[in-house]
């Protein structure tokens, strides 16, 4: 599961890098009347936000199932306490809450 764990936040890792790299001179945008290249870059700008949004909320989560990974804890929910369906953790390995308690 570590082997696992740890690919995946170097993935996450790489992909976060990746979006926060600059996207070259953005000088000269401007937000008229009328949709233009600015614009376009605005709305692709907010979607490289978000998306760097959900990539580190997901980084953050498997960081900590790393950790319970260290302190004998994987496997149950940070809220409950209480076993993580085999399920979920086979279809999201750095679930730190049971179903109950996702979201």
């Amino acid at each position: 599961m570590r082997a696992e764990l740890e690919d995946k936040r170097a993935e996450l890792e790489e992909q976060l890098t990746g979006l926060s790299t600059s996207t070259g001179d953005i000088g000269g945008i401007s937000f008229g009347k009328r949709v233009g290249e600015g614009t376009s870059f605005a709305v692709e700008r907010l979607s490289q936000v978000a998306a760097h949004d959900r990539l580190g909320d997901t980084h953050a989560e498997v960081v900590r199932a790393l950790a319970k990974l260290d302190d004998g804890t994987y496997g149950s929910c940070d809220v409950c306490g209480e076993p993580i369906g085999a399920a979920r953790l086979e279809a999201r390995p750095w679930s730190t809450r049971c179903i109950r308690h996702a979201g």
